[in-house]
């Protein structure tokens, strides 16, 4: 039946108007928003942007943390047949300008007032920014710009205008089509400038439903919404999931009390990406280094039932009578607790993706019972190509072709998707939509990946980054770089190879992992840059590369990619600096462009090299950082051949 988001509202509204929607927690106490009153709301926000202006087609930009206000936004504009434009908080001025002025914004919704500073700013140079809608009113006293409204106030200019225009909303609502673009999400801008990504209530629908159906999510889940709402990810689990299954969303205080609101709230059904769990994991670690010798002996006494039973227990296959009894003491000694301090104990499906997971960290996570799967996607596909499904999880896969996909290898190895999540055009770019759609309807993913005899997909890395060493062997970078992130030392990893003799390796430490290590050796530093040079912590570091290439050698294919010689870099890679994206992509080509002195010197035989490096400090300062960096070669071992 063709339904829209506005409508799956109004849906739960008349049938269970009293049960939680969405809860908030403010001042250390949680606020809850019913189905009934999450209509009230977006049904006055709705008729109050109405009597602003607002009008079908237009678009609103919306910048903010998780909070019911800026869900239910999405939904009143929506309803009006308008588009929200989601924003990531974290950008700057001149990256959100870009997406203002491409999307025609003269709407924006903001949380607070560092978010309403920033679209003030951006007034100057997109004239176009009449009316900004502010959520929370602290600081925001003394602010009389023209145009500058409240939600609580648009709430009640919007009850004015219902009562005034009392049909305005159901009928605009039952004006709305499955195939109207219902959200435009701008890509990361890994490769050039970011592209407006329209996808239409149908394709969100669906691939929520997929996942819905394939993890029996219902409406007693619950949901912590703490990602970025203009991540994909998050419009997914915590707009589109939460429509289809009805289950409650829970927006935390503050980015800094996540751990405690997870743990109050007890999720059942939890998304992170992979460094959540890396910090999850890295915490654990910390703090069974620090306790006392008895509960380091049964941690790992019964970490090793685990890592050997607990996954088949979880996958419900069969087990000895004696390694359940181990593991049913195990779950009360150890593993419960460990997951009661993580606030897992109550999921019942955990979801990783926006990038490759170690094997030891899905094993681990599985192996005391947490149900993690991984799934596969992109802005364009609404997150949902492939999903694991229960009982048949793959370390090394990333789950077969989800509910309603249909996937294909091309010639060059690139992943083909075709089905309900595909994008419905590029905003305002033709060109750009013509390049990604193939004569068939296939959407041109960009990783290279191979199908399995089961049809489970492994992705090797992005297709455009997959080069040829000067031997004639494929070096995919993010392939290896992914096996050296698995290290909790590791934070991020650049390779190089393509068309050279050799590849070669940029690493960025773990702050916090190498540090606490450092402090409990008793070795002093004195920031990020001395740790990052001491001899220890390079001979940390060389060892993990030589277990990365211990597996490289035994890997077909990938036997002669394994890392000749590496540097630790001085500086952590960084947005504001234009290393990565807001959502923590290498830009491959600008840090080769940055940092070509230090890759001629890894393709040399010098053993140092002196580097200057400009910084953009959080306040918005500038400044400089400079290190003589060692360089380092690496252990390699022979090919390992695989008995036939």
């Amino acid at each position: 039946m063709e339904t829209t988001f506005p409508r799956l509202l109004q849906k739960h509204a008349s049938e269970r108007p009293g049960d939680p929607a969405l809860r908030e927690k403010e001042y250390g106490i949680w606020q809850t928003w019913s189905w009934q009153r999450a209509l009230a709301d977006v049904r006055a926000m709705a008729a109050g942007l109405a009597a602003l202006g607002f009008t079908p087609g237009q678009n609103l930009a919306i910048v903010g943390d998780n909070r019911p206000h800026l869900y239910l936004m999405f939904i009143a504009v929506q309803a009006l047949r308008g588009v929200p434009v989601p924003m990531y908080q974290d950008a700057v001025a001149t990256e959100m300008a870009f997406v203002l002025d491409d999307a025609e914004v003269h709407f924006a919704f903001a949380e607070n007032q560092e978010q309403v500073d920033k679209m003030l700013e951006l007034r100057e140079t997109v004239p176009g920014l009449t009316h900004v809608i502010y959520d929370d009113p602290r600081g925001m006293r003394n602010y009389t710009q023209p145009g500058l409204i409240s939600v609580d106030e648009l709430m009640a200019l919007g009850r004015k205008h219902d009562q005034a225009h009392p049909q305005l909303f159901d009928e605009s609502v039952a004006q709305g089509r499955a195939d109207d673009v219902s959200v435009i999400l701008y890509t990361s801008g890994t490769t050039g400038r970011p592209k407006g990504v329209c996808q239409t209530h149908a394709s969100f629908i669906g691939s929520a439903q997929g996942g819905v159906q394939t993890d029996g999510l219902n409406g007693k889940d619950n949901v912590l919404s703490y990602l970025p709402p203009a991540w994909v990810g998050d419009h997914l689990f915590s707009l589109a999931q939460w429509l289809v299954a009805g289950f409650t969303i829970n927006c935390p205080e503050s980015s800094e009390t996540v751990n405690i609101d997870m743990r109050e709230i007890g999720p059942t059904y939890y998304f992170a990406p992979p460094r959540v769990f890396e910090g999850m994991l890295t915490s654990v670690s910390i703090r069974m280094e620090d306790a006392a010798k008895f509960k380091q002996a049964m941690h790992h006494k019964f970490m090793d039932v685990a890592r050997r039973v607990g996954s088949d227990i979880l996958d419900g296959k069969p087990v000895g009578a004696g390694d359940k009894l181990m593991y049913a003491l195990g779950n009360l000694l150890v593993y419960g607790p460990l997951k009661n301090a993580m606030g897992l104990s109550r999921i019942r499906v955990a979801y990783t993706a926006g990038a490759a997971i170690g094997p030891d960290l899905f094993r681990f996570f599985r192996s005391i019972g947490v149900n993690l799967k991984q799934l596969y996607g992109q802005t364009e596909t609404c997150a949902y190509v492939c999903i694991q499904k229960n009982g048949q999880v793959k370390l090394n896969s990333v789950g077969q072709a989800a509910p309603g996909i249909e996937l294909k290898i091309a010639d060059n190895g690139e992943v083909l998707v075709k089905g309900v999540s595909v994008l419905k055009e590029y905003y305002k770019r033709p060109d750009a939509t013509a390049e990604v759609i193939d004569e068939n309807g296939y959407f041109k993913t960009g990783d290279a990946g191979v199908l399995d005899h089961d049809g489970h997909l492994r992705i090797i890395d992005r297709a455009k980054d997959v080069g040829k060493m000067a031997g004639g062997a494929m070096f995919a970078p993010n392939y290896i770089e992914n096996k050296l992130k698995f290290f909790p030392q590791i934070k991020e990893a650049v390779c190089f190879g393509d068309g050279k003799d050799q590849v070669t390796a940029f690493i960025n430490i773990d702050f916090e992992a190498v540090g606490n290590w450092a402090e409990r050796q008793g070795l002093p530093y004195a920031g990020y840059v001395d740790l990052a040079g001491k001899p220890e912590v390079l001979k940390m570091m060389a060892e993990c590369v030589e277990k990365v290439n211990a597996d490289l050698a035994g890997e077909e294919g990938m036997e002669d990619t394994q890392i000749a010689r590496f540097l630790v870099l001085h500086k952590e890679l960084d947005p504001d600096d234009d290393e990565l994206t807001r959502t923590r992509k290498v830009r491959r080509g600008f840090v080769a462009q940055k940092y070509g002195v230090l890759i001629d010197a890894l393709y040399s035989d010098k053993t140092q090299q002196f580097i200057e490096t400009a910084v953009k400090f959080e306040d918005g300062r500038t400044g400089k950082v400079s290190a003589n960096l060692n360089i380092l070669n690496a252990k390699t071992f022979p090919p390992v051949r695989s008995a036939a």
